[in-house]
């Protein structure tokens, strides 16, 4: 059974309610900002929970055989903090979200939790978008340990890579735009040096946003996806190197083989499926 106070509680058992129901949004970077499905803004502990009447939750079930307890929240793109850039380019990943019952004529009653999460998958068509909450209990549906691999499994830079990532790292500034994920930077790094390494916009609309390169020839630098907001000239970008994860790289590119993270000489499956045969 969910806690509330004694207050909230008799008025949940009442004939005649006044119910809002609440969201709590926290980024990983420390955004905050509130929802409710109330036709007025609520100021609840110090925040104001905005009022958007395009929220639509599905139903909350809740289960005591650890089963996963996610649940989806629809609604419209009509406030200036939910851009649907921001959501395309992965801000709201991992987002943390609360979401409660307060009672809006009296909120010195306190709240009702109803669910505790993060923010998963975001699907977004036209001028809406649909938001999974994955509850706690999803967790204990995550790979956890280490799978042996042909390749490394630690990124470049990493505690377990130990690579110094000061001398690899370059910032630049954008002197042509082909496309939403082509743009050209002056670098004098050798051609494939940023592929597969990490792109992060320091200025411009998409300041902020990061995301993988997919290729790096001269001075074009070509991205995995393309970019919520337009590329222009003269925005200031961070490059850093990539790496493509093999142990020729580690040994000849950054003379780390000691700590390479991958397992190449395992026989695979056709060692394992193989039988022996007659000379």
């Amino acid at each position: 059974m969910k806690p509330a106070s004694a207050g909230l509680a008799a008025h949940l058992d009442g004939e005649v309610t006044t119910l809002a129901t609440c969201w709590r949004l926290q980024r990983q970077d420390g955004w905050v900002r509130g929802f409710t499905d109330h036709d007025q803004p609520l100021l609840i502990d110090g925040l104001t929970y905005v009022a958007s009447t395009g929220f639509l939750p599905s139903a909350i079930k809740s289960g005591a055989d650890l089963s996963v307890d996610n649940l989806d929240v629809d609604g419209f793109l009509d406030d200036d903090a939910l851009k649907a850039e921001d959501l395309t380019s992965g801000r709201f990943d991992g987002a943390a979200i609360d979401i409660f019952l307060v009672n809006w004529a009296d909120l010195t009653q306190g709240r009702l939790l109803l669910r505790r999460g993060t923010l998963g998958e975001v699907k977004r068509a036209d001028n809406r978008f649909s938001a999974e909450i994955r509850g706690v209990a999803n967790r204990l549906q995550q790979v956890s340990g280490k799978l042996y691999s042909r390749l490394c499994r630690t990124d470049l830079g990493s505690a377990e890579c130990t690579v110094s990532l000061v001398l690899l790292t370059d910032e630049l500034v954008v002197s042509a735009v082909a496309s939403g994920d082509t743009f050209s930077v002056p670098t004098a790094r050798p051609t494939g040096f940023y592929t597969f390494g990490l792109c992060t916009f320091l200025t411009g609309a998409n300041a902020g946003a990061a995301t993988e390169v997919l290729q790096h020839n001269g001075e074009a630098i070509q991205l995995f996806t393309a970019m919520p907001r337009p590329i222009v000239i003269g925005d200031q970008v961070r490059l850093v190197a990539g790496c493509d994860k093999t142990p020729e790289t580690c040994q000849v590119r950054f003379a780390n083989i000691l700590n390479f993270r991958g397992e190449p000489h395992i026989p695979g499956n056709d060692k394992v499926f193989s039988y022996p045969i007659k000379g």
